[in-house]
């Protein structure tokens, strides 16, 4: 598995924890994943950069509303 697609794999967890466990951050989810580029549906299209940083950016979500006490 390559780079990209490990960091996909991480970012569908987070997704998937946000929907099931903070629906309420859903609203977000569309907001940051405007940030990642457009292109093919091929993953090397993707800058692993690009994908970290949105990885990154979901779970800065997630964990400031879990330490906000929600």
């Amino acid at each position: 598995m390559d780079k990209s697609q490990k960091i996909l794999t991480k970012i569908s967890i987070v997704t998937r924890d946000i929907e099931e466990n903070y629906p309420e951050l859903q609203k977000y989810l569309s907001e940051t994943r405007s940030t990642l580029p457009n292109g093919s549906s091929e993953t090397e299209s993707l800058d692993t950069s690009d994908l970290e940083n949105y990885l990154n950016e979901l779970k800065e979500i997630r964990d400031r509303y879990k330490e906000e006490g929600h």
